[in-house]
């Protein structure tokens, strides 16, 4: 199931989630780190993400697929946001220093056909952020946020993901490790629950964050998509020219 905009946009309205926005971000800026002078994309619903990026790259792209809407972003100013189909991105090859996919793995029909889209569009040396429902966290189990929709991943599966399509994996980093629940003690405890979850490891969190470089041998190739054949009625120019 993917999320709609609208779900995705009422959900950063609540208490829960804008902890969860203020502690993913803080994984998010740390994988992240100076992107002075970069081209930075956002991926899937990264938007409340990105704030900090837009007063130092050098160029800002929130791309929102299609299947799940999109919305105009930053709301001042000129919008950043694209809506399309992120297995067909309408950049050039090695456009990207920055990609932030976030709300995007987990949501995709072909993960392999994304991967190959990312590794195309990435500069050399550029990189990848990733910010997926971990398959075991408590988060991936109940449907009542973003982060319990779509296809979870385990660290391995992450890791084994990006190696094989070119990326390699330089810093991993997990974040909500408070329950994902709408409740004042919860919402008042968030640093508590984070400290405490911390000490059982990375098993008790919510999402996994990593950062990837990319490789520089070439990727593997495109699927090629299947021909479709399609029938075009005749037409003659004495036919054109009727009515």
């Amino acid at each position: 199931m993917t999320a709609d905009v609208n779900r995705l946009i009422a959900f950063y309205k609540t208490p829960l989630g804008r902890i969860c926005r203020a502690l993913v971000r803080e994984q998010v800026m740390g994988l992240a780190d100076d992107v002075r002078g970069k081209r930075v994309l956002g991926l899937g619903f990264a938007t409340p993400y990105l704030r900090f990026t837009l007063s130092t790259a050098e160029r800002v792209l929130a791309f929102m697929p299609a299947r799940q809407g999109a919305s105009a972003w930053p709301r001042e100013g000129p919008s950043h946001t694209v809506l399309c189909d992120p297995l067909e991105m309408p950049l050039t090859d090695a456009a990207i220093d920055l990609t932030i996919a976030i709300h995007a793995m987990e949501h995709v029909a072909d993960a392999e056909e994304l991967m190959r889209e990312l590794w195309r569009i990435t500069a050399p040396n550029g990189d990848l952020i990733l910010v997926v429902p971990r398959r075991r966290g408590i988060w991936a189990q109940r449907d009542n946020t973003p982060f319990g929709q779509g296809n979870p991943y385990s660290g391995g599966q992450l890791d084994r993901l990006l190696r094989e399509f070119g990326f390699v994996p330089v810093a991993w980093r997990d974040g909500l490790f408070l329950p994902p629940f709408q409740s004042s003690l919860v919402l008042k405890s968030t640093r508590l629950f984070e400290r405490v979850g911390r000490l059982f490891g990375p098993a008790m969190s919510g999402v996994i964050c990593v950062r990837a470089r990319k490789q520089a041998f070439p990727a593997i190739p495109r699927r090629k998509r299947a021909e479709r054949f399609v029938r075009v009625p005749g037409m003659s120019a004495a036919t054109a020219r009727q009515g």
